[in-house]
């Protein structure tokens, strides 16, 4: 039997380049006060994120109740429109 049979946990591809990010959910942002500006430097202090070196992505789950500036590498379209109904801002850095 060939070697790539023996071991099927070899298959297939895994792209070496691929970009992880922290994900953070705009639920988990009610921590903070309103009008605070929220930063990945912001989010690894607080515990939220783990790595401080890789990029944050906020995602749309939860509901937010105050305006905040954050500062972030994306957004989901979700969680834009809930940060932005409230009043605040959402930044890409």
């Amino acid at each position: 039997m060939p070697l790539i049979k023996r071991l099927p946990r070899k298959r297939g591809f895994t792209n070496i380049f691929k970009t992880e990010y922290e994900i953070v959910n705009v639920g988990q942002l009610k921590t903070f006060p309103p009008n605070a500006e929220v930063t990945p430097q912001v989010l690894f202090n607080a515990g939220l994120v783990k790595h401080k070196g890789r990029p944050v992505k906020v995602l749309g789950e939860g509901v937010i109740d105050r305006p905040l500036v954050v500062r972030a590498s994306k957004f989901s379209a979700s969680a834009e429109r809930k940060i932005l109904a409230v009043g605040g801002k959402v930044e890409s850095v």
